[in-house]
């Protein structure tokens, strides 16, 4: 058996291989800890497929186990939470998401986004040149000068008719038609606001910006292009947080409680699994697929969810029957050497041996075990990650 061996270096060497791992002895000293296949002579055939073998056991030091925050449990038989398969696919949170178009019609005459590019909330992503706001500003600008001297003449005739000097109907006259050219300008200066221009200024060009932070996903937008009011030029969705929708049939509904556990497997990536809940599951059913909605919401861990992926949504439902104990793993104590799941058993202070397992069903997270693990053994929920990364560069010191 094979023992890769972990110790303590300089911070400098800490920060360069990951979770604070350190070399391994000298080949002299790794030989030393390799026990070899019974019969092999030294420098036989044997002896040389036998070195090149992964180690099955590791020793850490006691700060790489806690810099590690590696953490064991002992596995243990539990009830086996039955699971209902729904295919769907990946969309975009409607509230973390929008699409931009104009208020008015216009041309392009700068455009600032990339399909693919991140962008933030109010940011400029292109330019219309609308020869219309220039009319609304100078409109408005005449309106005021009116409304300002009708205001004026309003008064003075309100003075002259307390007075006796002027008809009251006339100063009457004078007020109203103040208070309508006001409000006229008052209008216009809301439509500049409205096309995102301000009140004063000069210029018939138009910023449209992002209405929400995000990634551009789709572009209809070239430099010279006319828009109307109908075209949207960019779709920007926040893929932090996504939802899956999964079909369910009628027949299923019963079965399917809002918040339950579900684990969504995707065609593009087989091998990963995203967990989430059924946040919601919908009122109608589609009169010709008979089947609704059940919407559940998936963190876009390492950005590699998106939009339209195809999967499948395994979800925790209504049990009907007991069933039976069987001996079960978090999904995290999984691991894969060599091509062989295996997982990490505690056999002393800092040091962890590997055992080849045979899994079966899988539900909300946690798998089952057919073959290669007892009852109560301790196993490695997290930090399995460091282990690993120490047995293959065992293997890595013997090839030297």
């Amino acid at each position: 058996m094979k023992v890769a061996c972990l110790g303590v270096m300089g911070a400098a060497m800490i920060g360069a291989l990951a979770f604070g791992l350190v070399g391994c002895p000298s080949k002299e000293e790794s030989k030393a800890r390799v026990d070899p296949a019974p019969g092999a002579a030294s420098g036989s055939h044997e002896a040389e497929k036998d070195h090149d073998t992964i180690p099955k056991r590791a020793k850490l030091a006691k700060d790489v186990v806690e810099g590690a925050k590696i953490r064991t449990e002992k596995a243990q038989k539990e009830l086996l939470a039955p699971t209902l398969a729904l295919p769907g696919e990946i969309a975009a949170d409607p509230d973390r998401s929008a699409r931009v178009s104009s208020p008015v019609a216009g041309r392009l005459v700068d455009v600032r986004f990339r399909e693919g590019s991140s962008v933030k909330k109010g940011e400029t992503l292109a330019v219309l040149r609308i020869p219309e706001i220039g009319k609304v500003r100078a409109a408005h600008s005449a309106t005021i000068a009116k409304a300002a001297s009708a205001r004026t003449n309003a008064d003075r005739l309100a003075g002259l008719a307390e007075k006796g000097l002027a008809p009251k109907q006339e100063a009457a006259a004078a007020r109203a038609e103040a208070d309508a050219l006001e409000a006229e300008s008052k209008a216009l200066g809301e439509q500049l606001q409205a096309l995102g221009m301000g009140a004063s200024g000069a210029g018939s060009e138009l910023a449209l910006q992002a209405p929400v932070s995000g990634t551009v996903v789709a572009r209809d937008a070239v430099v010279g292009q006319p828009v109307s009011t109908e075209q949207t030029i960019a779709s920007i969705a926040d893929l932090s947080e996504v939802w899956f929708l999964a079909r369910v049939f009628e027949k299923d509904l019963g079965r399917l409680d809002v918040g339950a556990s579900t684990e969504v497997t995707l065609n593009a990536y087989p091998s990963e699994r995203f967990e989430g809940k059924v946040e919601y599951v919908g009122k109608q059913i589609d009169p010709v697929a008979r089947t609704v909605n059940a919407r559940v919401r998936l963190t876009n861990k390492n950005d590699v969810l998106r939009l339209g992926l195809f999967g499948t949504a395994r979800v925790v439902v209504k049990s009907q029957a007991a069933g039976e104990p069987v001996l079960v793993v978090p999904r995290a104590a999984l691991t894969e050497i060599a091509g062989k799941t295996v997982v990490f058993v505690q056999v002393g202070e800092g040091e962890f041996e590997t055992h080849e397992v045979t899994v079966g069903d899988a539900a909300a997270g946690r798998v089952r075990v057919l073959a290669g693990l007892a009852e109560g053994e301790p196993i490695v929920v997290d930090g399995a990650f460091t282990i690993k990364s120490v047995l293959l560069r065992g293997t890595l010191a013997h090839e030297d």
